[in-house]
């Protein structure tokens, strides 16, 4: 599964996977053969959009329900790496990187300042796109 598809099955459950797979372009999917979970709706022709939104996920509260869960204080609203480390993903450079290739970023990678940025904003847009009620000011 890509870095992005584990952070909307951490976020939304099973049904974000699905929509991360079928948003992720073509060479990072997955084939249906070692997808985990049968057959879904997504699953189909090829270039095929996002699957259908089964409902909307209140990102904001998921993730203050995650944060005052955990012992570490966390600005996962800020900080692409908290947002990680809250989610129980690993958020090292590499990995970063890894999602930053998958998003499309074509900045510097070697600007790590930057690309966070980009990837905190990224991300909440994409999952936004994928069903996810993201407060405005985390979308800009």
């Amino acid at each position: 599964m890509s870095i992005f598809g584990s952070i909307m099955s951490k976020i939304f459950g099973s049904h974000g996977a699905a929509a991360a797979q079928a948003e992720a372009p073509t060479a990072q999917r997955p084939s249906s053969a070692t997808t985990s979970g049968g057959p879904s709706p997504s699953q189909g022709g090829a270039g095929q959009a996002a699957a259908p939104q089964q409902q909307q996920v209140d990102i904001e509260a998921v993730m203050t329900g995650m944060a005052s869960q955990n012992s570490q204080k966390l600005d996962w609203r800020h900080s692409i790496v908290d947002l990680m480390k809250l989610l129980g993903l690993d958020s090292g450079l590499q990995a970063r990187r890894e999602l930053a290739q998958e998003l499309g970023y074509t900045g510097d990678a070697a600007d790590s300042a930057a690309m966070n940025i980009w990837l905190h904003k990224q991300v909440m847009r994409k999952l936004a796109e994928n069903g996810g009620k993201v407060p405005d000011e985390l979308r800009a």
